[in-house]
């Protein structure tokens, strides 16, 4: 991930750069290998970057060939410039369709850098606000057209990149945007999420929606007929493109269903990547510190081709839990099935509740859920990040495609079982993308999510909705797991053990310990009285906590962010069940239910 800052039209922008500039600093933490600004005219664009692709000093092999660049420009530094620097232009974001829109541009372009971010820029010149829909990736970008005087803003389909935009009543002809609401809320007192698949345009100062799948209408219920091979292997695609790195890289693996997967078909493509790679290289091939070091070995194109890749002789797989958690124990069965290099990390209650302030700063809502699941998420990327790794894959987005939280168990109809679906997949920019962006680059580490994969989302979301829902004789994400379940073939390789692949839901909160929850209500108790419950803050307005722990992290919040930040928290129950706390244990259908914990 990186951070983005940026103004257009300022009444004094250079007298503001100062301001800027700090205000920049302010998410740092999510781009902390390069600072860059450009003023043009009244805008402002301010860049902190990740390297995750086009790093510059960075070996590559490619057969027999070793490169190596040290070019400030070739590295991909922000924010990035056209030939005649009338196009600038500052990203957030992995673009992994990239190298087939360089070979496909309508007219020659001359590229600067090896970033796979600046293909944005030609198709600018090329579509113009049409740019976002030839885009397959997750992004927020800000692009300032000098010649025009005209910015534009978008972001991804989905919303996995976290992007605000803000506006000042001191100054009402200036538009704000950053990739956190830190870097707004000095300067700005109206702020909002910048939805999902749309784009902004300063000409006319309107917000259009650019990304129109097939499935958008959550009133209208999907009718394709269920093809396990093609949801295997759209995954498995998904999962492919997500490799393009150039640092190394791991998976985040809980042990449930979803990460496993990820993990499953990470591991397959990384060993078949090696063994390519050294058929390819032949005589060439690097010594073996250089495959020690991960550097330079062979990867795929999106034509099939052979190209640049580097990635570690070993998969490297992270997971965290209270000592004795459901899912330490899950997820280091699945590491020793699949020969990943596993790191169990285990954290303490006290750990977490220290660090609960800081997660709801970085995490900047007070949804509960949210905070519950992200605070270990949180601790793991710390200590991922010390070890050297730079992204990772993780598994959000499943539940919501499927039908995976127990609480679906109570859909009525397939109908609502769908419309449901869509809700929850639009409103992940507010709950599990937030969650998995934020709380890894607090620490300048990258999360890719392979389930929320436009072409992924196309075959998913379209499937009849009657072959999701959750029966006497199908679990949840019943589909899902059967597509990846060979054993119905005895010469196939398994993806995962038995007892993983159809493993019950536990939602990360309570699998990294059912203690971990338990303790957050028990502090909010000692944090949040009766009457104060009873005497909410007037600004607070309807938006009223109604439970002790939610009020704490509300408390919490208002110590970070002033009042115009709390339009964007969105706050989530779960339907069709008569409960208002959000974890799944809180479900009847839960094995290890709170009434019997």
């Amino acid at each position: 991930m990186c951070g983005i800052f940026a103004c257009h039209s300022h009444p004094d922008v250079q007298k503001f750069k100062p301001t800027a500039l700090k205000l920049s600093k302010a998410v740092r933490h999510r781009g902390p290998d390069w600072s860059g600004s450009v003023i043009s005219n009244n805008t402002i664009l301010c860049h902190e970057r990740l390297s995750i692709v086009g790093v510059g000093g960075s070996r590559s092999v490619f057969l027999s060939t070793r490169t190596t660049s040290h070019n400030k420009a070739e590295s991909g530094a922000q924010p990035l410039t056209n030939a005649d620097e009338s196009i600038v232009l500052a990203v957030n974001g992995e673009i992994y369709n990239h190298r087939m829109i360089r070979k496909h541009l309508k007219t020659p372009y001359h590229f600067k850098t090896t970033s796979d971010c600046e293909v944005i820029i030609p198709l600018y010149l090329e579509y113009g606000l049409d740019a976002p829909k030839y885009l397959d990736g997750m992004f927020s970008f800000v692009l300032y057209d000098k010649k025009l005087d005209r910015t534009i803003a978008a972001r991804d389909p989905i919303g996995i990149t976290t992007f605000y935009q803000g506006r000042s009543s001191a100054q009402p002809g200036s538009v704000y945007f950053a990739s956190e609401l830190k870097c707004l809320h000095p300067v700005c007192d109206k702020i909002e999420s910048f939805p999902p698949g749309h784009i902004y345009d300063s000409k006319s100062d309107e917000m259009t929606r650019y990304f129109d799948p097939t499935w958008w209408d959550e009133k209208k219920t999907a009718t394709s007929p269920l093809d396990l091979k093609v949801l295997r292997e759209t995954l498995e695609k998904s999962i492919r493109k997500r490799l393009m790195a150039e640092v190394p890289y791991g998976v985040l693996l809980s042990g449930g269903l979803d990460s496993s997967l990820v993990a499953s078909i990470a591991q397959r493509e990384t060993l078949r990547l090696k063994k390519l790679s050294e058929e390819a290289i032949g005589s060439a091939e690097p010594q073996q510190d250089d495959l020690d070091k991960g550097e330079g070995l062979v990867g795929i194109d999106d034509d099939n081709k052979l190209s640049t890749m580097t990635f570690l002789p070993q998969l490297n797989s992270f997971s965290i839990g209270l000592p004795g958690s459901p899912d330490n124990k899950a997820a280091l069965e699945v590491a020793k099935f699949l020969g990943t290099k596993h790191h169990v990390m285990t954290f303490t209650i006290e750990d977490g509740l220290n660090a609960l302030s800081d997660v709801i700063y970085h995490l900047e809502t007070y949804d509960v859920t949210t905070i519950r699941a992200s605070t270990p998420m949180y601790l793991l990327s710390r200590k991922i990040k010390a070890m050297g790794i730079k992204m990772v894959l993780s598994g959000e987005g499943s539940d919501e495609i499927f039908g995976g939280y127990l609480y679906f168990h109570g859909a009525p109809n397939k109908e609502e079982f769908h419309e449901e679906c869509v809700k929850r997949v639009k409103n992940l920019h507010m709950a599990d993308c937030l969650r998995a962006n934020k709380s890894t680059s607090a620490w300048g580490l990258e999360a890719r999510v392979p389930f929320l994969d436009k072409e992924f989302l196309e075959v998913s979301m379209n499937i009849n909705p009657q072959e999701k829902m959750i029966t006497k004789e199908k679990m949840e994400k019943y589909i899902l797991r059967k597509a990846f379940d060979t054993s119905d073939d005895p010469s196939a390789q398994p993806y995962l053990p038995d007892n993983i692949l159809w493993r019950q839901k536990e939602q990360f909160s309570d699998g990294v310990g059912y203690g971990w929850i338990d303790s957050l209500k028990e502090n909010a108790e000692l944090h949040v009285t009766d009457e104060m419950m009873k005497s909410p803050k007037p600004e607070w307005g309807s938006d009223i906590p109604d439970t002790k722990e939610a009020y704490w992290y509300r408390l919490m919040f208002d110590e970070h962010f002033p009042q115009s930040c709390a339009s964007t928290v969105m706050r989530w129950t779960p339907k069709w069940v008569n409960q208002s706390d959000p974890s799944g244990r809180a479900i009847a259908i839960h094995q290890a239910k709170y009434e019997d914990a």
